[in-house]
């Protein structure tokens, strides 16, 4: 007979050892978890929708704004001097070319900034969505820890056997339309 099939220890030593199990990090898992659900929608983001909230960065940044307010000055400095020096004007006052361009520039900027709160709104209820999940699911899993305390308290010998109301009452799951029809009723109400 083979030693190794008789001996335990023999058996023992022949697998290969397993790696000891990190210790349980809620916290490095959740911020990983966040990190992922992050690293996902910024994926999710396009070329143009990049270039088009890089440029909304751009313009609403403090050297935006300074960039924007200089060629304004520029723009009304040249029409101004180049008025006094006796030469044509390429946009006289009221300056109606930069009134243009300014309009022009307000409706990109207006068009980007609308397109990043549309893509921050969906991330937004994706991520509210998310929440609602995990909040259900927690209300669930405490419901079932209740539930098999007040079993383990009425199969204890030593425990005196109670009725309590309060634990009765969290035995039962939470009802996410009956909330909602209470709250609607509320507000209906108030």
């Amino acid at each position: 007979m083979n030693q190794s099939n008789s001996d335990p220890n023999a058996r023992l030593a022949e697998e290969p050892e397993q790696p000891a199990r990190p210790a349980l990090d809620p916290i490095g898992q959740n911020t990983d978890s966040i990190l992922a659900f992050y690293t996902r929608e910024e994926r999710n983001i396009t070329f143009s929708q990049r270039i088009l909230e890089s440029v909304g960065g751009a313009l609403g940044s403090p050297l935006g704004l300074g960039a924007i307010l200089s060629f304004v000055a520029v723009w009304i400095s040249a029409n101004l001097v180049t008025k006094h020096l006796g030469i044509a004007t390429f946009d006289p006052p009221p300056f109606s070319w930069l009134q243009g361009v300014i309009g022009a520039g307000a409706l990109v900027t207006m068009i980007v900034v609308l397109v990043k709160q549309n893509r921050l709104a969906k991330m937004e209820e994706r991520r509210t969505h998310l929440e609602l999940q995990v909040n259900l699911l927690t209300e669930q899993k405490a419901t079932k820890i209740i539930n098999l305390l007040e079993e383990l308290r009425r199969d204890l010998p030593m425990i005196k056997d109670r009725h309590d109301a309060e634990a009765a009452a969290f035995q039962q799951p939470t009802d996410p339309e009956s909330v909602l029809a209470a709250l609607d009723d509320r507000i209906e109400t108030g």
